[in-house]
């Protein structure tokens, strides 16, 4: 599978936005393996799933023969297993969803008459101690500008942007702690279009007086550095609710109107996975923003798990457009190499 070529404002059309990193030309012969410093989990699952072994994940990211890097199995995985939970390095809210979704962790909330002059909700207490990476320095500026930008133009990615800049800024990021993470290609004319919300963004700090020094970061590189980043390593958040393992299989399985997206997230363990039209492995969010990687099969150790980037009740020839036109590669597996759909 080639690298992954996002368009600009094609998001509702898939289900997720993943991307294959060509690292064997970096280190030919080489086999990589990464350990996990990444935010995940395999702690006590909700109801309905098994629960998972504790530890390490039963898996390793390595190089693959086509696809730059992947996640492989260390030992069999069984059907409906838990594999892992992964906590996002950043999200943020879609803003038709800003006031019904917990401002952090993006569980729905039930309907309220909010306060005059509040803002943003939290499902708890601890969401919004934990917020305070970013909401101490988000609340002193003023964003109705960006925001507006961002809602006029049906844009997502510059959002996140906000949120990482604002974690950066309060020092609870680093400035470069997504830079492991594959950039997309950018056209110079989708350069240049990001030159507005760069200087909405840098407008809005400036109006509050941050510190030269907190802002030393916030340059338009690291601006573009960040988008082409976001626009192929986020995930769009749908949140499952409740329900029997098979209900969840079968909204992993089919697309979902783009109303259901409550916002948007970055994670590292997760973007590593590959995509398949039939694939062995699927991500669910169950009430919030914490994704967890489920086995839709059995899984033998050292097999690749992949995942479905697309509706994959599409056939053959939509999924081919669809990829193409949105991740940059035709696919080959087993099912659009056998024309039978």
């Amino acid at each position: 599978m080639s690298p992954k070529r996002h368009r600009k404002n094609r998001g509702e059309m898939y289900r997720y936005s993943r991307w294959g990193w060509q690292l064997k030309r970096r280190h030919p012969g080489r086999k990589l393996l990464l350990g996990f410093p990444f935010p995940y989990s395999t702690s006590t699952p909700p109801e309905n799933e098994e629960p998972a072994s504790p530890g390490p994940p039963p898996i390793r990211v390595s190089i693959t023969e086509s696809a730059g890097r992947g996640v492989f199995a260390t030992r069999r995985i069984g059907s409906g297993d838990l594999i892992h939970t992964a906590k996002p390095v950043v999200s943020y809210p879609s803003l038709s969803s800003i006031h019904s979704v917990c401002y952090f962790c993006l569980r729905k909330l039930k309907p309220v008459t909010a306060p005059e002059g509040c803002d943003v909700r939290f499902c708890s207490q601890e969401c919004e101690e934990q917020s305070k990476v970013f909401l101490e320095v988000e609340s002193k500026e003023d964003w109705s500008a960006f925001d507006d930008y961002c809602r006029t133009r049906g844009l997502k990615y510059p959002l996140l942007v906000k949120r990482l800049a604002c974690m950066v800024v309060s020092g609870g990021a680093s400035a470069d702690c997504l830079d492991i993470l594959q950039p997309e290609n950018l056209s110079s004319e989708m350069i240049s279009e990001m030159g507005e919300g760069f200087s909405l963004l840098q407008s809005a700090f400036m109006k509050a007086k941050a510190g030269d020094d907190h802002m030393a970061f916030l340059t338009e590189q690291w601006y573009i550095n960040m988008m082409a980043r976001f626009r192929i390593n986020s995930f769009r958040i749908e949140l499952a609710g409740g329900g029997s393992y098979e209900d969840l299989h079968l909204l992993a399985m089919a697309s979902v109107e783009t109303e259901a997206a409550v916002g948007n997230a970055v994670y590292m363990l997760p973007s590593f996975y590959n995509h398949d039209c039939d694939p062995n492995a699927h991500i669910i969010w169950i009430d919030n923003v914490n994704a967890r990687l489920k086995a839709l099969r059995e899984i033998e150790a050292g097999e690749e798990l992949r995942i479905c980037y697309i509706d994959a009740s599409m056939d053959r020839d939509a999924r081919q457009t669809i990829l193409f036109q949105g991740f940059g590669f035709r696919c080959s597996c087993p099912r659009c190499s056998s024309y039978g759909d």
